[in-house]
């Protein structure tokens, strides 16, 4: 007895949320308890006594992880690939997964701060005003566009809002300030919840604002499909990227998906104002500025891009140069506008097929198919024509708010078209368009399109041929090229706003002022890399190697009048004696040549500096030509459709009975066939052997398949008959 009663005193004190309840002290305190003869009892008290266990907590963020973020996106983007045209309406579900936010919270934090923050590293304060903010958007207290009250803040920010003055109150509140943190993270939400969705419904025809597709992707779809066109009708839409009205935005949402918390997000922030600053006419006076001292950056403060990415940036063409920003929506704008967009690309596919007529005499599109049996529009024999016998065929393309339609055919057909397309946009967004906002010109004058011309060159190759009698013929041909050239005169307008010129027809470099008070290895690095960029920004332009010389010829330039300026030697010229043609030698300020570079370079006295990269034109690399794919799509629809595929049993069953017509065997089967007789001679086969065997692979498999099978059914009749046995004998 005292054993027992040592066992249950000691699970007591082992487990501090075990209590005894009424029942089980008053059993114990009974003088009827006996433990010799009630053994049983005390055995059924110790394991049915209640315990009070503590229950997990729903409001502990540690609770809510269940699986991870990137696999809830994954499994997202799969469904939407699977079934594209399917309305979504639960999306408020995968908005209470906490591990998207978690995921939101930590690209917020990366693009606020620079670097990644792991989950591990997250503070748990910082989790549960996670949590506080997703519960307050899902119970509909969450307001846009708040500027003293936050559910959460930036790791980054140490603003006691409590103690600020009146003044700096009346200043936050009245002045443009930056999108708060707590917006971000719900935009950064929207977005990965509507992503997958709208992904797999886009048209092929866009290439902006999307994943996987830029304006490398534009130019070499151009390149391969605008060949056999002659008349252009490029189009400027990019005033709906400025701003639409907020029911033709949500009514274009609705479309596809009908979750009421989901738009009623979106349309809160569309229609709450923004606060900006009202500066319009008041002069500011200029101060005297003083001294001042280089500021240091705080640990957790992102750096500043450097300077030739902030000037590649200043080389965006028009097309790209304008990314909407529609109220507090902040980076789910973008999307937004492709949505809007989209229904003009449906009516475009639309009157693509309606306007395509082959004809049988032409040499291109020819057949009833269209692209299916198109024929090489880049051959130099080929000279695209219209008239009544050639085929009419037409092709559309989008870069955000940019259009370019190709037409082959009459230019009375394009004049149709034009008409037609500006009483779409008139109805649909409400835009008022014209023929001049929508010019028709021929591919001989150069169409204006990413900073690149699309022109026909004239080409006379030498056709040779062999003839009856095996005689060989050499004949001049006519034929033309699309050709895909960078724009020159683009270029020279892009350096004239980055101050790195002046004049047009002659142009003649500026020096680069900002870089003054750097020293000439880290200048050289950063026009590096400023040219490395431009080299891959004209890699498809068939003139690559003169616009980037030409580049190159300016940032020398530039530079040298720099350093001219910078170590007092007068002219370029001096620069490059004393510098090298690459400017990769160091430069003085006192008269004569530099000391021996080499000799300081190998003693570590000096920091070793890089020349500028192509400074001849042969050393610029060659244009890339590299076929593009008619059905391209970017690598990860390709992962996604593929895994599909793979994950459809039908794929399955094809591929065994394809294996089955062609009397192979599967890799599997041929596993189990190896086991198996393995196990039945207790002698291993190897697979050489019968690589060796002068028999054929294919009846030797047959034959074991066969030998296995029969083998089994001698088993299970065997089997069979046992069991019969032992039945007869439980009868008797």
């Amino acid at each position: 007895m005292h054993r027992r009663l040592s066992i249950f005193t000691h699970k007591i004190l082992t487990n501090p949320n075990y209590t005894l309840t009424k029942q089980t002290t008053s059993f114990f305190l009974s003088s009827q308890f006996n433990p010799r003869t009630n053994r049983l009892g005390l055995l059924r008290v110790l394991s049915y006594a209640p315990l009070n266990r503590r229950t997990a907590d729903p409001e502990d963020p540690s609770n809510l992880f269940k699986e991870d973020g990137v696999s809830i996106l994954s499994q997202m983007w799969i469904e939407n690939f699977r079934e594209p045209d399917r309305i979504v309406t639960n999306l408020t579900s995968y908005i209470r997964r906490f591990e998207l936010w978690v995921l939101a919270y930590q690209k917020v934090c990366a693009d606020d701060m620079g670097a990644y923050m792991p989950r591990s590293s997250i503070q748990r304060s910082a989790l549960e005003d996670l949590l506080a903010l997703r519960n307050a958007v899902l119970d509909g207290r969450f307001r846009w566009g708040a500027r003293l009250e936050f559910y959460i803040k930036s790791p980054k920010d140490k603003t006691e809002y409590e103690s600020l003055s009146k003044r700096k109150i009346k200043a936050i509140l009245t002045t443009t300030q930056p999108s708060p943190f707590q917006d971000k993270l719900v935009q950064e939400v929207l977005l990965m919840v509507l992503e997958p969705i709208y992904e797999s419904r886009f048209s092929q025809k866009s290439f902006a604002f999307r994943p996987g597709r830029n304006a490398h992707t534009a130019l070499r779809v151009i390149r391969r499909s605008f060949a056999g066109y002659l008349w252009y009708i490029k189009g400027d839409l990019s005033t709906v990227l400025d701003g639409m009205k907020v029911g033709l935005v949500i009514n274009a949402l609705i479309r596809d998906v009908r979750d009421k918390k989901v738009v009623d997000l979106i349309k809160t922030a569309l229609v709450t104002p923004v606060v900006t600053s009202n500066d319009d006419g008041v002069v500011k006076k200029k101060k005297s500025r003083k001294y001042q001292k280089k500021r240091v950056l705080a640990e957790d403060e992102p750096k500043p891009d450097p300077y030739w990415l902030e000037t590649f940036f200043g080389f965006a063409p028009e097309e790209a140069e304008k990314l909407p920003s529609w109220g507090h929506c902040g980076i789910l704008s973008p999307l937004l506008a492709n949505i809007c967009l989209d229904e003009l690309d449906r009516w475009m596919e639309g009157k693509i097929k309606e306007f395509y007529h082959p004809s049988k005499s032409d040499v291109i599109w020819n057949s009833p198919e269209g692209e299916a049996e198109q024929g090489n529009t880049s051959w130099p024999e080929f000279v695209p024509t219209s008239g009544p016998d050639k085929t009419r065929k037409m092709d559309y393309i989008r870069y955000g708010g940019h259009i370019l339609i190709g037409v082959r055919g009459p230019r009375a057909d394009a004049a149709t078209l034009r008409k037609q397309l500006i009483e779409f946009c008139d109805q649909k967004y409400m835009l008022k368009l014209d023929n001049e906002s929508l010019p028709i010109e021929h591919i001989t004058k150069g169409i204006l399109f990413l900073d690149h011309v699309l022109c026909r060159r004239v080409v006379y190759p030498t056709l040779r041929y062999t003839a009856t009698g095996g005689k060989i013929i050499s004949e001049k041909g006519v034929g033309t090229l699309l050709s895909v050239t960078a724009s020159l005169k683009q270029c020279i307008k892009q350096f004239r706003k980055l101050n790195f010129l002046k004049g047009d027809r002659d142009p003649d470099p500026q020096p680069c002022f900002r870089m003054f008070h750097a020293t000439q290895a880290h200048t050289n690095a950063q026009m590096n890399k400023f040219l490395s960029t431009m080299v891959e920004w004209y890699r498809y332009a068939d003139n690559r190697k003169k616009v980037v010389n030409f580049c190159a010829y300016i940032l020398r330039g530039s530079l040298a009048k720099l350093y001219a300026a910078k170590y007092k030697l007068r002219s370029r010229a001096k620069v490059y004696k004393i510098g090298d043609r690459n400017l990769s030698r160091p430069l003085k300020e006192k008269k004569g040549q530099s000391p021996e570079y080499h000799n300081l370079l190998r003693m570590g006295l000096v920091e070793s500096i890089d020349g500028l990269q192509y400074t001849r034109m042969s050393l610029v690399p060659e244009t890339d030509y590299t076929p593009f794919p008619s059905n391209w799509r970017p690598e990860h629809e390709k992962a996604l459709l593929e895994y599909i595929r793979l994950d459809d049993p039908k794929t399955l069953e094809e591929q065994r009975r394809c294996i089955m017509d062609q009397g192979l065997v599967s890799p599997q089967d041929y596993i189990s066939m190896l086991v198996w007789n393995y196990k039945k001679s207790a002698v291993p086969l190897d697979q050489f052997t019968f690589v060796k065997s002068g028999s054929s692979d294919i009846e030797r498999d047959e034959q074991l398949l066969l030998d296995s099978n029969q083998d089994n059914l001698e088993n299970k009749t065997i089997e069979e008959e046992e069991k019969g046995e032992r039945f007869c004998v439980s009868q008797l």
